[in-house]
């Protein structure tokens, strides 16, 4: 085309550029629209990836895997399918420190146990924490919410806690123990239940599970490794004994696949292509060295998978269109805003108080000093050792600083104006802790 324009006549050159700008179009034109077909498909997997990946970091999800408590999950699932599938009545509690698993536990083998269609119509599942039932009128109110029975109540009067409890359950009945439907009561916070008045509602929870017609599971969860012995004496003759302890037990090399395995995306991503690339990104992320030394400190800091499904969700926001694969400085970032410490925070406050109330920084007058040394107390930086008799002056107790070395001098490096004398006081005082 080109050598057609140059030897023909200027006619034919013009129709020449004329057919040359139309294929140019053409060209242009479908350019744009596969560039915007590729950017859609990108858009949608990005989305894909936020939708996967955030369920699996939000622990209420019963999603992802379980890591290093597979005899825990079947302990429990066979003792719950007792109580589904054969109506027997029972009572156990998770014990386990905070991030353990608890709560993703019991997720999981409740999901594994409603995808039986009998199990899913039938169960009823009642959920109490002790953080918001603060009392036995409260629990029983939220039981009943829960169990849908507010009509039946109505404006009935009970004798006491356990008639009111046991009427619910009588209406519960379908006929003998077999054919009833079977209750599973969730007790998180458990040992918030304990402060109750007389352990009324843990009593009649335990004695129900014991001889009630109702097939009834009471399941506790709880951080307190000593819980049975603040457990009342009747209490604890009716309860089963039964306790799943959940312990972070896995080595740092565990914790860097547990990284891999809950930030790559599963086999059935639907596009092929983009999954394998991210999953060879995570795959070199666990490699890199400033990436593991970041993860180390974290593992050694607390083994709380929370935490690590915490700095994970920080890392994935930052995932876009533009941004589609996470970085060695998209964690790292993560890192400093997941370690940002409220009270190294508090201690800054320090500075706007100076620059607000005084010039002078050390000019102070004793009650201004003890003033400020109460406040210190009320925001838990420091904390008395032992319990002051009434006669003891507060000037003279011995105190322990509930801060630890790094959190003193992060604050003291973040603080611009802050004079040498005090930086080489702490860093020489902080050396003798």
């Amino acid at each position: 085309m080109r050598e057609l324009c140059h030897t023909g006549s200027v006619r034919d050159q013009l129709v020449c550029s004329c057919a040359v700008l139309v294929e140019l179009e053409k060209t242009s034109a479908m350019s744009k629209r596969k560039s915007k077909e590729s950017s859609g498909a990108n858009g949608e997997c990005i989305s894909q990836v936020q939708k996967i990946l955030r369920e699996r970091f939000c622990h209420d999800y019963a999603t992802g895997k379980l890591f290093g408590i597979e005899h825990q999950y079947r302990h429990l699932l066979e003792l719950l399918k007792r109580t589904t599938v054969h109506g027997e009545s029972n009572s156990a509690l998770i014990i386990g420190p905070r991030g353990s698993g608890k709560t993703a536990l019991l997720n999981h083998v409740l999901k594994e146990l409603t995808e039986t269609k009998q199990v899913r119509e039938n169960l009823l599942e009642v959920h109490l924490n002790g953080l918001l039932q603060t009392n036995d009128k409260v629990a029983l109110k939220e039981i009943t919410r829960q169990l849908r029975l507010e009509n039946v109540v109505e404006d009935k009067v009970f004798g006491s806690f356990a008639e009111n409890l046991a009427f619910l359950l009588e209406a519960l009945r379908k006929g003998d123990r077999t054919s009833s439907c079977p209750v599973l009561f969730i007790l998180d916070e458990f040992d918030l239940f304990v402060h109750h008045k007389n352990q009324t509602l843990l009593y009649n929870l335990f004695d129900i599970s014991q001889s009630a017609q109702t097939p009834v599971t009471v399941i506790g969860l709880t951080c307190r490794q000593d819980i049975l012995e603040l457990l009342e004496k009747r209490v604890k003759s009716r309860f089963s004994h039964r306790q799943i302890y959940l312990m972070n037990s896995f080595d740092f090399k565990q914790y860097i696949r547990i990284f891999k395995e809950q930030l790559s995306l599963p086999t059935e991503f639907p596009d092929e292509s983009f999954a394998q690339k991210w999953n060879n990104n995570v795959q070199h992320l666990s490699e890199d060295k400033t990436v593991q030394d970041m993860l180390q400190s974290l593992f050694h800091y607390t083994k709380d998978l929370r935490s690590l499904h915490l700095l994970l969700m920080l890392a994935v926001s930052n995932v876009t269109v533009h941004h589609p694969l996470i970085t060695a400085s998209d964690l790292h970032e993560a890192s400093k805003q997941y370690r940002m410490d409220s009270k190294a925070n508090i201690v800054h406050e320090f500075q706007k108080f100076i620059q607000r109330k005084a010039h002078c920084m050390y000019n102070f007058e004793k009650p201004v000093v003890m003033k400020a040394f109460e406040h210190l107390l009320q925001l838990e930086l420091v904390k008395p050792i032992e319990r002051p008799s009434v006669r003891a002056q507060r000037e003279y107790l011995l105190m322990k600083l509930l801060l630890d070395n790094n959190q003193i001098m992060d604050a003291l490096q973040a603080y611009p104006n802050c004079p040498t004398d005090v930086k080489q006081w702490a860093a020489s005082s902080l050396s003798w802790l």
